[in-house]
Parts: C-alpha cells; sequence; structure tokens
C-alpha cells in the first residue's frame, strides 16, 4: 500500500472545515448562473488565479465575494454535499463543519435557509456515505458583541441541531475577550464552545480563548509554542487543536511548509489533528493536508495515525462512538502494516 492509498484510508475525521470555504470555482458558477447573480470574474481560471494571499484579510475579501452566490435552501444543501464527497473520498468518517450565519443573514438570507439546507445535506451525507457530522455555528469577530448575540438569539429553534458555537474571521485586533459574554451565555444553552486563536494572533489570544472563554477546543493555536509555559499547559489539559498546514502556508502563517510545527506539536505532547479549513481557497482538502505535512515534516504512519486518533478524541463525538472509532482505526492500521 501506497502512503497516498494508506493516508487516503485512514478513518479520520475533520474538526475544522468552514462550509462555504470549500465553495469550489465550479460551484460558485453554476449558482451565480441559477440565481443570476453577478460576480466579479470571467471564468474558473480567474477566480482560482485570484486565490494569491498575502495575509488572512486578503482571502476574507474574495470568501465573502464568493458566498453571495449561496441564496437558497438548495444552494446551501449543494454546497454541503459537495463537500462531504470530497470528505468521505479521502477517508473522513465524521465531520464537524462550522458555518457563518451572519455571512448570509447580512445579505438578507434568512437564518433558516442557511441551516436547513446544510441539514439536508448533512442528511445526507449519512446516509450515502455513512458519515455523521455536527454543526458549529461562528461568530464573525468582526463584527460586534451585539451582532454576535443576535446570531445567539436567531439560533435558538434550531439549538438542538447545532453542536458548538466558534469565533471566526480577522483575528488582529478583534481579540476573543470581545465575546466573552456571549459565549458565556452559548455555554449557559448547553453548546460546545471553539475558537480560532493564535493563528495570525499572539499567544495572549489563546490565554483568552482558555481562560475567558473556556473553550472546548482550539483552532489553529499555531503561535501558542511561543510560549512553554502555554504549550505545556496545552499538553497538561490533552486540549485539542485543529492545525490547518495548507491554509497556514496559503495565508504566510509559514513560509515554506518545511517550517511547519506540526511534528513538534506532536513532539510537545499537544493533541493537534489536520484539517483543511477553507480547501476551494488553499488549495486542497484533508488528504491534501496530510499529505503535505508528512512530506515536508517527514511524518511516518504513526505519526499519521495518531493524528487520526487526536481527530476523534478531539471530537464532540459521545464515548462509545469515540471508541468505535478508534477500535477502526486501530484495525485498519495494523491491516495496512
Amino acid at each position: 500500500m501506497t502512503e497516498t492509498d494508506f493516508i487516503a484510508g485512514l478513518p479520520k475525521a475533520e474538526l475544522h472545515l468552514h462550509i462555504e470555504g470549500s465553495l469550489e470555482p465550479e460551484l460558485m458558477f453554476a449558482l451565480a448562473k441559477r440565481n443570476d447573480v453577478a460576480i466579479p470574474f470571467a471564468s474558473v481560471e480567474e477566480v482560482r488565479a485570484a486565490y494569491s494571499f498575502s495575509r488572512l484579510q486578503d482571502f476574507l475579501d474574495i470568501y465573502y465575494a464568493g458566498a453571495d452566490v449561496l441564496r437558497t435552501t438548495q444552494d446551501f444543501h449543494d454546497l454541503a454535499i459537495a463537500y462531504f464527497d470530497r470528505a468521505a473520498a479521502d477517508g473522513v468518517v465524521h465531520a464537524e463543519i462550522m458555518f457563518d450565519p451572519q455571512t448570509h443573514t447580512a445579505r438578507g438570507i434568512p437564518f433558516g435557509t442557511v441551516i436547513e439546507g446544510l441539514l439536508s445535506g448533512m442528511a445526507e451525507a449519512e446516509a450515502k456515505h455513512g458519515m455523521t457530522s455536527k454543526l458549529i455555528m461562528s461568530f464573525l469577530r468582526h463584527l460586534d458583541e451585539d451582532d454576535a448575540f443576535a446570531t445567539l438569539e436567531a439560533a435558538k429553534p434550531w439549538l438542538d441541531r447545532i453542536d458548538a458555537v466558534g469565533l471566526d474571521s480577522s483575528e488582529l485586533g478583534h481579540p476573543p475577550e470581545k465575546f466573552a459574554r456571549v459565549f458565556a451565555e452559548a455555554r449557559a444553552l448547553g453548546l460546545r464552545l471553539v475558537a480560532h486563536a493564535g493563528e495570525e494572533g499572539p499567544p495572549e489570544y489563546v490565554y483568552q480563548a482558555l481562560d475567558l472563554l473556556g473553550i472546548d477546543r482550539l483552532d489553529h493555536g499555531n503561535r501558542s509554542l511561543e510560549d512553554p509555559v502555554l504549550t505545556a499547559r496545552l499538553a497538561r489539559t490533552s486540549m485539542t487543536l485543529t492545525v490547518c498546514p495548507l491554509s497556514n502556508l496559503k495565508l504566510c502563517v509559514v513560509d515554506d511548509m518545511a517550517d511547519h510545527p506540526i511534528d513538534r506539536m506532536l513532539r510537545e505532547g499537544l493533541r493537534a489533528t489536520l484539517n483543511s479549513d477553507d480547501p476551494a481557497y488553499f488549495g486542497g482538502y484533508i488528504a491534501d493536508n496530510y499529505r503535505a505535512a508528512a512530506a515536508a515534516r517527514g511524518l511516518d504512519r504513526d505519526d499519521l495515525a495518531l493524528l487520526a486518533r487526536n481527530s476523534f478524541l478531539g471530537s464532540f463525538l459521545p464515548d462509545d462512538a469515540v471508541a468505535a472509532h478508534l477500535a477502526k482505526l486501530d484495525a485498519y492500521v495494523e491491516q495496512a502494516a
């Protein structure tokens, strides 16, 4: 079995995936035509050529422009199932996908249109691929706390189908402390908590996410390694980090994949996982991230299996489901030996 085949077949969970960031140019053009929406690109090739970013904000500008083609429940369903089909081919058996309702409600798209389309896509993925999934509602941190509270209020009819809230968008200048009250309210409503921190922002943002937001899982977290005390704390508490190597490269968090710290994270005892973030924009889905990290940092099959194991341990699945996935993972690794 080749390494490519081993990675593709390795049972894994994806914990850091923005569903709007899986909007491939081909689907963008199809939805633009279906909904009669003008987009600032003449061709698929022109869109792909625009995917050259020097910082997070460059990416976000094109990300929000692309999302404008998403208008109907069917659009969100089609977006979701396109991702799940790709993920299934990469060995994903469970996915916890993030969505940004404020991106859509600000355009006049009802909250229900967004979530009902995603939920129907999730149901089809389970029927089609046997893949389970959970939904994470992310707040846009460049907007204010009142907007986040309004979004949480709008979500209440669907809270039994939302597993967690998150925090994404522009990190610099928008520290986690800005959303401490809305995260406390989400926790009181029974939701789990995740947040982007330590991607472009400093280690202090990670401390805030831990101490002021009370997160259950840390998205990115690369810059935590700059602080040995913080690194030790994350290791001691088994805090899961949802690391996204190709995203880190595309957004210049690292200058070269050869500089990526994923192997150091494992050596430091961190519960690191590999994920694709916004795969349509960053050049790769989850298996591409496994392959890129393995090639650049010399990860062996034991390392790759550990990353997959961490993905299940860091998921919001119940213990019995985690145990079942780990047993299948162990059996796969043993058979591949």
